[in-house]
């Protein structure tokens, strides 16, 4: 009877957690025009970005940057900045979409090859 009291709790979380599935239709937002919010050391930072299969063209604090876009699969992909201007800008940025919704997507983020990653949510504003 002490086996089945221990064994019944464990055994209906992991029926539980089995049966959730994090939607990921991350096709869906390959291209369109989106506006982003990211929160870094408690602050918020909203960018607007316009994205084709091949060009993603971003507005963050009044300024406007292109980048490459790279699909690896369905939910990542590599932006590759244009014409940068320094050498934080001639990183490559890795993308990573987390989850999706009807509106939108969660994602994180960071140069490629770092380990620090940032989050933040991407809605569609226009297809």
């Amino acid at each position: 009877m002490d086996l089945i009291k221990k064994i019944l709790p464990f055994s209906l979380i992991v029926i539980a957690t089995s049966c959730y599935t994090v939607e990921r239709n991350c096709s869906d937002f390959k291209t369109g025009i989106f506006e982003s919010v990211i929160t870094i050391n408690d602050k918020e930072y909203r960018s607007k970005f316009e994205r084709t299969p091949k060009l993603q063209i971003e507005t963050f604090e009044k300024k406007t940057d292109s980048s490459t876009v790279r699909w690896i699969n369905d939910c990542e992909v590599i932006f590759k900045t244009l014409n940068p201007k320094n050498r934080i800008e001639r990183k490559e940025i890795h993308l990573k979409i987390l989850t999706t919704t009807s509106s939108g997507y969660y994602f994180e983020y960071s140069y490629v090859g770092d380990v620090v990653k940032q989050k933040g949510f991407a809605k569609r504003i226009r297809n």
